[in-house]
């Protein structure tokens, strides 16, 4: 299998918050893709405004799969906003947000040590 970007439509569904947006998994999403690179998920975020909507928000991890069919078990069961999630703004912009759990940096030498003043 290769890895891949997939992403689903995010739904904005709470007018008091119009920021949020739930995460549907594939299979309960109204739109999903499956693309080799992730800059090919920005045209199809923005063809997904044209067809649904100014305000529309993406949620797209990499995933091990070969088609968009036949998608692992545990990408599905396990699916959730902790990878990238994308927002349309006015004028066709996106902004990205990355949720995935990186590691923390190692500590430089500097910071590490101490420093005596005169």
């Amino acid at each position: 299998m290769q890895l891949r970007w997939l992403m689903t439509l995010g739904e904005r569904n709470r007018p008091d918050e119009p920021t949020y947006a739930d995460c549907p998994p594939p299979g309960q999403a109204r739109a999903t893709a499956l693309v080799d690179d992730c800059g090919q998920l920005f045209p199809i975020l923005l063809h997904w405004r044209q067809r649904f909507g100014h305000d529309v928000t993406g949620y797209a991890v990499q995933v091990e799969a070969d088609d968009i069919e036949r998608l692992p078990p545990h990408v599905t069961e396990d699916w959730g906003p902790d990878g990238l999630r994308l927002d349309t703004t006015p004028g066709g912009y996106v902004v990205v947000s990355d949720h995935r759990d990186h590691d923390a940096p190692p500590p430089t030498a500097l910071a590490t040590r101490p420093t005596a003043l005169p």
